[in-house]
Protein backbone atom coordinates (compact mmCIF):
# COMPACT_ATOMS: atom_id res chain seq x y z
CA UNK A 1 0.00 0.00 0.00
CA UNK A 2 1.03 3.11 -1.15
CA UNK A 3 1.50 5.98 1.30
CA UNK A 4 -0.18 9.15 1.10
CA UNK A 5 2.07 12.21 -0.27
CA UNK A 6 2.87 14.78 2.05
CA UNK A 7 0.20 17.74 2.16
CA UNK A 8 2.01 21.16 1.91
CA UNK A 9 0.37 24.84 2.42
CA UNK A 10 2.54 27.63 1.30
CA UNK A 11 2.34 30.63 2.83
CA UNK A 12 4.48 33.69 0.93
CA UNK A 13 3.47 37.26 0.10
CA UNK A 14 5.25 36.69 -3.07
CA UNK A 15 3.34 35.26 -6.07
CA UNK A 16 6.86 33.79 -7.87
CA UNK A 17 8.05 32.88 -4.54
CA UNK A 18 4.85 30.36 -4.31
CA UNK A 19 4.96 29.61 -7.71
CA UNK A 20 8.54 28.25 -7.48
CA UNK A 21 8.12 26.50 -4.12
CA UNK A 22 4.77 24.87 -5.98
CA UNK A 23 6.53 23.43 -8.55
CA UNK A 24 9.80 22.21 -6.67
CA UNK A 25 7.57 20.52 -4.04
CA UNK A 26 4.95 18.74 -7.11
CA UNK A 27 7.89 17.38 -8.76
CA UNK A 28 8.05 15.22 -5.63
CA UNK A 29 6.02 11.99 -6.02
CA UNK A 30 5.70 11.85 -1.80
CA UNK A 31 4.46 15.93 -1.62
CA UNK A 32 1.47 17.55 -2.93
CA UNK A 33 0.77 21.30 -2.40
CA UNK A 34 -2.53 21.68 -1.34
CA UNK A 35 -2.58 25.52 -0.89
CA UNK A 36 -1.38 28.85 -1.32
CA UNK A 37 -1.94 32.41 1.08
CA UNK A 38 -0.39 35.38 0.44
CA UNK A 39 -0.55 36.93 4.07
CA UNK A 40 -0.36 35.00 7.34
CA UNK A 41 -3.80 34.94 8.56
CA UNK A 42 -5.09 33.69 5.19
CA UNK A 43 -2.59 31.03 5.88
CA UNK A 44 -4.07 30.59 9.34
CA UNK A 45 -7.83 30.26 7.68
CA UNK A 46 -6.51 27.51 5.17
CA UNK A 47 -4.42 25.29 7.62
CA UNK A 48 -7.60 24.72 9.98
CA UNK A 49 -9.67 24.15 7.01
CA UNK A 50 -6.83 22.21 4.86
CA UNK A 51 -5.47 20.49 7.45
CA UNK A 52 -1.90 20.14 5.72
CA UNK A 53 0.65 17.90 6.94
CA UNK A 54 3.62 20.70 6.60
CA UNK A 55 2.99 24.34 6.49
CA UNK A 56 6.35 26.62 4.67
CA UNK A 57 6.00 30.13 6.35
CA UNK A 58 7.84 33.08 5.07
CA UNK A 59 8.32 35.35 7.93
CA UNK A 60 7.39 39.09 6.88
CA UNK A 61 3.57 38.59 5.64
CA UNK A 62 1.02 41.24 5.69
CA UNK A 63 -2.05 40.86 8.60
CA UNK A 64 0.13 38.04 10.57
CA UNK A 65 3.38 37.63 10.16
CA UNK A 66 4.98 34.11 9.78
CA UNK A 67 6.75 34.10 13.67
CA UNK A 68 3.29 34.64 15.18
CA UNK A 69 1.70 32.08 12.43
CA UNK A 70 4.23 29.43 13.81
CA UNK A 71 3.24 29.97 17.33
CA UNK A 72 -0.46 29.26 16.86
CA UNK A 73 -0.02 26.46 14.58
CA UNK A 74 2.58 24.39 16.38
CA UNK A 75 3.20 26.38 19.43
CA UNK A 76 2.64 24.69 22.92
CA UNK A 77 -1.34 25.64 22.92
CA UNK A 78 -1.85 25.35 19.61
CA UNK A 79 -5.02 22.57 20.11
CA UNK A 80 -4.30 20.68 17.07
CA UNK A 81 -0.38 21.20 16.15
CA UNK A 82 0.50 21.17 12.76
CA UNK A 83 4.65 21.33 11.46
CA UNK A 84 5.59 24.63 10.09
CA UNK A 85 9.10 25.25 8.42
CA UNK A 86 10.20 28.73 8.54
CA UNK A 87 11.54 29.36 4.98
CA UNK A 88 12.74 33.08 4.46
CA UNK A 89 15.39 35.83 3.22
CA UNK A 90 16.08 36.95 6.53
CA UNK A 91 18.42 35.19 9.24
CA UNK A 92 18.70 37.43 11.72
CA UNK A 93 19.54 35.14 15.07
CA UNK A 94 16.18 36.46 17.00
CA UNK A 95 13.95 35.04 14.09
CA UNK A 96 15.66 31.91 14.49
CA UNK A 97 15.43 31.75 18.29
CA UNK A 98 11.61 32.85 18.26
CA UNK A 99 10.92 30.52 15.45
CA UNK A 100 12.33 27.42 17.14
CA UNK A 101 10.43 28.25 20.30
CA UNK A 102 7.48 28.58 18.99
CA UNK A 103 7.44 25.38 17.66
CA UNK A 104 9.12 25.23 14.34
CA UNK A 105 10.05 22.14 12.61
CA UNK A 106 12.66 24.14 10.68
CA UNK A 107 14.40 26.92 9.74
CA UNK A 108 15.42 27.25 5.85
CA UNK A 109 17.30 29.97 3.93
CA UNK A 110 15.19 31.03 0.69
CA UNK A 111 19.09 31.32 -0.99
CA UNK A 112 19.64 27.02 0.17
CA UNK A 113 18.30 25.81 -3.06
CA UNK A 114 15.20 23.48 -3.82
CA UNK A 115 17.39 19.87 -2.38
CA UNK A 116 17.39 21.40 1.36
CA UNK A 117 13.49 22.63 0.79
CA UNK A 118 12.85 19.06 -0.35
CA UNK A 119 14.98 17.56 2.77
CA UNK A 120 13.50 20.26 5.22
CA UNK A 121 9.92 18.76 4.72
CA UNK A 122 10.93 15.04 4.86
CA UNK A 123 12.73 16.37 7.87
CA UNK A 124 9.62 17.19 9.28
CA UNK A 125 7.71 14.42 8.59
CA UNK A 126 10.17 12.27 10.54
CA UNK A 127 9.86 14.42 13.54
CA UNK A 128 13.58 16.12 12.87
CA UNK A 129 14.24 19.63 12.44
CA UNK A 130 16.09 21.00 10.00
CA UNK A 131 18.15 24.19 9.97
CA UNK A 132 20.15 25.36 6.87
CA UNK A 133 23.93 24.80 7.55
CA UNK A 134 24.48 28.37 7.18
CA UNK A 135 22.59 29.43 9.72
CA UNK A 136 23.76 26.45 12.10
CA UNK A 137 27.66 27.82 11.81
CA UNK A 138 26.92 31.00 12.34
CA UNK A 139 23.96 30.81 15.72
CA UNK A 140 27.32 28.32 17.20
CA UNK A 141 30.56 30.43 16.61
CA UNK A 142 30.11 32.18 19.70
CA UNK A 143 30.35 29.25 21.71
CA UNK A 144 33.86 28.79 21.01
CA UNK A 145 35.44 32.15 22.49
CA UNK A 146 35.72 30.06 25.12
CA UNK A 147 35.35 26.17 24.81
CA UNK A 148 35.03 24.02 27.30
CA UNK A 149 37.58 20.89 27.58
CA UNK A 150 36.26 18.19 25.95
CA UNK A 151 34.08 15.58 28.23
CA UNK A 152 36.20 12.32 29.74
CA UNK A 153 35.89 9.81 31.87
CA UNK A 154 36.84 11.11 35.25
CA UNK A 155 36.30 9.86 38.51
CA UNK A 156 32.37 9.89 40.50
CA UNK A 157 30.99 13.99 40.63
CA UNK A 158 33.44 15.24 37.76
CA UNK A 159 32.17 15.61 34.28
CA UNK A 160 30.71 12.60 32.79
CA UNK A 161 32.23 11.04 30.07
CA UNK A 162 31.43 11.03 26.05
CA UNK A 163 28.26 8.97 25.51
CA UNK A 164 28.99 8.49 22.26
CA UNK A 165 30.28 5.98 19.64
CA UNK A 166 33.34 6.68 17.60
CA UNK A 167 30.84 6.67 14.28
CA UNK A 168 28.35 8.91 16.05
CA UNK A 169 31.40 11.04 17.16
CA UNK A 170 32.08 11.54 13.21
CA UNK A 171 28.95 12.43 12.85
CA UNK A 172 28.48 14.60 15.53
CA UNK A 173 31.76 16.55 13.33
CA UNK A 174 29.91 16.78 10.17
CA UNK A 175 27.02 18.63 12.00
CA UNK A 176 28.82 20.90 13.32
CA UNK A 177 30.57 21.79 10.11
CA UNK A 178 26.82 22.64 8.94
CA UNK A 179 26.44 19.24 6.85
CA UNK A 180 22.88 17.71 5.36
CA UNK A 181 22.31 14.29 5.82
CA UNK A 182 22.72 14.00 1.84
CA UNK A 183 26.37 15.20 2.70
CA UNK A 184 27.38 13.17 5.86
CA UNK A 185 25.85 9.57 3.79
CA UNK A 186 27.83 10.68 1.12
CA UNK A 187 31.07 11.36 2.85
CA UNK A 188 30.82 8.48 5.37
CA UNK A 189 29.63 6.10 2.64
CA UNK A 190 26.75 5.22 4.25
CA UNK A 191 23.00 5.45 3.41
CA UNK A 192 21.11 8.90 4.46
CA UNK A 193 18.92 6.49 6.24
CA UNK A 194 21.32 5.22 8.59
CA UNK A 195 22.84 8.45 8.81
CA UNK A 196 19.27 9.75 10.19
CA UNK A 197 19.34 6.56 12.51
CA UNK A 198 22.77 7.50 14.14
CA UNK A 199 21.18 11.53 14.37
CA UNK A 200 18.22 10.57 16.43
CA UNK A 201 20.51 7.99 18.48
CA UNK A 202 22.90 11.35 18.97
CA UNK A 203 19.94 13.43 19.99
CA UNK A 204 18.66 10.84 22.09
CA UNK A 205 22.12 10.43 24.57
CA UNK A 206 22.78 14.32 24.24
CA UNK A 207 19.35 15.04 24.98
CA UNK A 208 18.87 17.61 22.47
CA UNK A 209 15.85 18.04 20.34
CA UNK A 210 18.02 19.15 17.02
CA UNK A 211 20.93 19.38 14.99
CA UNK A 212 21.64 23.06 16.30
CA UNK A 213 21.92 21.24 20.00
CA UNK A 214 24.08 18.72 18.58
CA UNK A 215 26.53 21.52 17.34
CA UNK A 216 26.26 23.25 20.47
CA UNK A 217 27.84 20.24 22.31
CA UNK A 218 30.38 19.32 19.84
CA UNK A 219 31.34 23.29 19.80
CA UNK A 220 31.48 23.81 23.74
CA UNK A 221 33.28 20.08 24.56
CA UNK A 222 36.30 20.59 21.83
CA UNK A 223 34.78 17.89 19.83
CA UNK A 224 34.41 20.47 16.25
CA UNK A 225 36.06 23.85 16.06
CA UNK A 226 34.51 26.06 13.80
CA UNK A 227 35.32 26.05 9.86
CA UNK A 228 33.41 27.91 7.23
CA UNK A 229 30.48 26.80 5.99
CA UNK A 230 31.18 25.46 2.53
CA UNK A 231 28.04 24.82 0.12
CA UNK A 232 28.01 21.28 -1.52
Amino acid sequence: MTNAPTRILLADDQDDVRSGFRLVLDSQPDMTVVGEAADGATALDLASRLRPDVVLADIRMPHLDGLELTRRLAGPGSACPTRVIVVTTFDLDDYVHTALHNGASGFLLKRSGPALLIEGVRAAMAGDALISPQITVRLLRRLTATPSPRPAAGPPGGTPPDPLTDREREIVRLIARGHTNARIAAELFISPGTAKTHIANIQTKLKTGNRVGIAAWAWKTGLATPEPYDEP
